[in-house]
């Protein structure tokens, strides 16, 4: 298991969903339970909410490149 201050390298992230996008973290809100955080990608922004422990197990901060995954069962559009 890898702990915060192992200073291997890491191995690249493999997984099957398609859905996949790089950017850069823009901001970061953390909260008692939740974080929020807003990543740059080529075609504008991306707003993730995930739990705080989430966001401190991965030491996300401004600036770290990401890979945002989408995975959903159902896209809505409502107008």
């Amino acid at each position: 298991m890898r702990t915060a201050g192992d200073d291997r390298k890491k191995a690249p992230l493999e997984i099957s969903a398609r859905n996949q996008l790089t950017g850069t973290v823009q901001s970061v809100k953390s909260g008692a339970v939740m974080a929020e955080i807003v990543v740059n990608i080529d075609a504008g922004t991306i707003a993730a909410v995930i739990t705080d422990s989430s966001r401190e197990h991965l030491n996300l901060q401004d600036g770290d490149q990401v890979t945002v995954i989408i995975k959903a069962t159902e896209v809505m559009i409502g107008k």
